[in-house]
């Protein structure tokens, strides 16, 4: 290793040929009760999202360019009767599922390693014949490799303008899909190395909400089972994909930003990444959930907003780049999906509104004058408090015309691992969501499938999922 800035793991094997070694000997009777539970209930958030989807123009789009691209197949699509090659259907799968940015995230590695794992997992163990407990078992593996190989770069990606979900997204797609198509070690590591290879994923949107985001996660499951099914068949992948000098980390992070190769593999099957993934309570960007809740409970004081003279919302300084500026973009948001990722337009709505719901990202909302008014009194400063990314903290503090200043402080995010959104709410929360588009019925019915899916093929639930919503 030749990076200066980089901690590397104990000598001996290459990180691909660690993780290739732990799939190659991981069972799902490894996995324990909790985990499972956890997982099935991380799977229903995701599927609820993927149902709400259909209600939005970018699902329309996306569907009418990959049939296009698409020349015939079976995948099943969540909610559709369409069906499609097993790489159209992740894509549009993974569009589905994280298009609303509602899906989860883990903390550590700022990734939301669900909305690509998932679509994955499901095209390929249907396809394959498996069951329903080793599609669940795949999910974990996926999800678990991909966690930690984003927590080795500690939120640097972001500052260097790459999408975690994406970039990353992809590795863990690799693993879990070969271990359904039955890749060995040796397989598994040329799978990786050509992983390195078709990762991708940029945060330009950013500047101008673009719907690039929206693709990363489907794209990075494409190209996990790309590589996947080359490793199948002997086609060689390098073996340092992770610490070699033109690896991963040196390749995207450069000399500038500090990463622990230790952490991609550091307690793997002892500690379960999956439980320390956060369910989003709010639908926008987890950077955002800090100052919007402290601002909901400044508007429950009765604040009347047309008597705030200025507001500051303080966050990360590793978040500033993605939600914070640029800042003239930030404060009068041109489209649903860059005010999804503006601090200040979130905050201001629920000062006005007292929430924040899908509905208040659409249409006129985006215009209301009332939330403008205070986007243009709005500004940032960086939290020197922050304890990112161990939790996604903030602050909001408000002045008024009469001089009086409120502080509300979110010291722990709600949702995070140690402030976990219960059972309960993960299913509510699915509910709402699903029932945007399905029937009471279906909707019923596809938790209680999901909360069994152990007792299920995945052929069988992959078929059931792909039903028109209604």
């Amino acid at each position: 290793m030749t990076a200066a800035n980089a901690t590397t793991p104990a000598p001996g094997a290459a990180i691909s040929e660690v993780i290739a070694r732990f799939a190659a000997q991981f069972r799902p009777s490894d996995i324990p009760a909790e985990v499972r539970a956890r997982a099935r209930l991380l799977i229903l958030d995701a599927i609820g999202i993927a149902l709400a989807s259909h209600g939005y123009e970018f699902s329309r789009r996306a569907t009418a360019a990959i049939t296009d691209l698409d020349s015939g197949g079976k995948s099943p699509i969540i909610g559709s009767v369409q069906r499609m090659d097993p790489r159209n259907a992740i894509l549009l799968n993974g569009i589905l599922i994280h298009g609303l940015d509602y899906d989860d995230t883990h903390s550590q590695g700022v990734i939301h390693a669900t909305t690509s794992v998932l679509p994955t997992v499901l095209a390929v163990a249907a396809k394959e014949g498996k069951s329903g407990e080793e599609m669940l078992a795949a999910y974990i593996l996926g999800v678990e490799i991909a966690t930690r190989l984003g927590s080795v770069a500690k939120g640097g990606f972001h500052q260097i303008g790459f999408h975690p979900t994406g970039l990353i997204g992809a590795f863990g797609c690799t693993v879990g899909a070969g271990w359904l198509l039955g890749l060995n070690e040796a397989q598994q590591v040329d799978a990786q190395g050509i992983a390195l290879s078709v990762a991708s994923g940029s945060l330009e949107f950013l500047n101008d909400g673009a719907w690039n985001k929206r693709m990363h996660p489907g794209w990075a499951g494409g190209a996990g089972l790309t590589a996947a099914t080359f490793g199948r068949h002997g086609y060689t992948g390098t073996r340092l994909a992770y610490e070699g000098r033109f690896g991963l980390y040196a390749s995207h992070l450069g000399s500038g930003i500090d990463y622990d190769l230790g952490l991609a593999t550091k307690d793997l099957g002892q500690v379960w990444e999956v439980t320390r993934v956060s369910v989003k309570p709010l639908p926008a960007c987890h950077f955002t959930h800090a100052p919007v809740d402290a601002a909901l409970r400044i508007q429950k004081r009765g604040i009347d907003p047309t008597r705030i003279r200025r507001i500051k919302v303080l966050a990360p300084a590793e978040v500033v780049k993605t939600v914070c500026e640029p800042q003239d973009a930030k404060r009068k948001p041109a489209n649903s999906y860059e005010a999804q990722f503006s601090s200040v337009f979130l905050v201001a709505t629920a000062l006005v509104k007292g929430r924040l719901t899908l509905d208040d990202l659409e249409g006129d909302a985006l215009v209301d004058p009332r939330v403008l008014a205070l986007t243009a009194i709005s500004d940032y400063q960086i939290d020197p408090d922050s304890r990112f990314p161990k939790y996604y903290d903030g602050e909001v503090i408000v002045e008024l015309t009469d001089g009086t200043v409120i502080r509300e402080r979110e010291a722990m995010n709600r949702g995070s691992v140690d402030r976990p959104l219960t059972a309960d709410d993960i299913i509510g929360k699915y509910r709402d969501n699903a029932a945007r588009q399905a029937s009471p019925a279906r909707v019923a019915e596809i938790e209680q499938r999901i909360l069994n899916l152990e007792q299920e093929s995945a052929a069988s639930l992959a078929e059931f999922l792909g039903q028109a919503s209604r």
